[in-house]
């Protein structure tokens, strides 16, 4: 495991992908922390005398139809836009990881009915799920981070149940028993520390594709509302203007596009 970890370590530095990958993660993370501070103009303030200003020193962006800074709202958007995928990703993460190791370490019946209940999850499409969840509880972006959670937890119970399978074979385990360890310190100190490296390989692939479905599910509705920064919410008011200003569906486009190739360029690096 120490080793696994070195080589990731070390990769960070040494492969040119990895580190590429990680420098635009960090300039994202920088962007999302320092918001507040970089953006001139709060977000959500609408002043209709300067709705559609041509970008200039104060406006870098442009306004938009609302008169509100376009630059300070794709700022805020990262923020919303890493933070809602960051909650989907540790929800799903967490209970995926959880489910899969008692699946994984039992075995018998509870496996059988634990990998049926897992099939019958990923059988929906998060779409239907999602306007199942909008439709009884109302759309919200709370709703469509439980939505995704739903559906995104599978893949990591299927893939963490494959390999506490094969682990719990090893002669490190083995020794752990002869050793006087419990099923709980076996569980995890040695075999959860042995398989975190795929899960957060995966993981970190998976946000790119999360960033795209929250910004589509808030796009035709179903996660952020209106006033707030959010990509995909920005898209969706811009749509109107695609002919006349099209610099606003530029922006919050060309936003979405950097972090999802932000995080499968690391998510890549790390992988190899």
């Amino acid at each position: 495991m120490q080793l696994k970890k070195k080589n990731i370590f070390w990769r960070l530095f040494t492969d040119k992908k990895t580190a590429i990958g990680m420098i635009l993660v960090s300039v994202l993370i920088i962007i999302t922390i320092l918001a507040p501070l970089l953006a001139k103009h709060d977000p959500l303030a609408v002043d209709p005398a300067k709705k559609l200003l041509s970008p200039s020193i104060e406006y870098p962006f442009g306004t938009d139809q609302l008169g509100r800074c376009v630059f300070s709202r794709i700022l805020w958007g990262a923020r919303a836009s890493l933070g809602y995928s960051l909650c989907v990703i540790i929800i799903a993460v967490s209970l995926g990881t959880m489910i899969g190791l008692i699946s994984g370490y039992v075995g018998g019946r509870l496996d059988h009915i634990i990998m049926t209940l897992t099939n019958v999850f990923m059988s929906f499409p998060s779409t239907v799920l999602a306007l199942a969840i909008a439709g009884i509880f109302g759309p919200s972006i709370r709703n469509l981070i439980i939505a995704l959670s739903c559906i995104w937890w599978t893949p990591y119970a299927r893939l963490v149940r494959g390999m506490v399978l094969s682990a719990k074979k090893k002669d490190f385990v083995m020794v752990a028993y002869a050793t006087g360890c419990s099923h709980r310190q076996v569980l995890i100190n040695h075999i959860l520390r042995n398989i975190l490296s795929p899960i957060v390989v995966i993981a970190t692939m998976d946000i790119g594709s999360i960033i795209i479905s929250i910004a589509g599910y808030s796009f035709i509705g179903l996660g952020a509302q209106p006033p707030m920064p959010e990509w995909g919410v920005m898209l969706n008011d811009a749509k109107g203007y695609i002919q006349t200003q099209p610099q606003l569906l530029l922006y919050p486009g060309i936003a979405i596009a950097y972090a999802v190739m932000s995080f499968n360029l690391l998510g890549e690096g790390l992988k190899t």
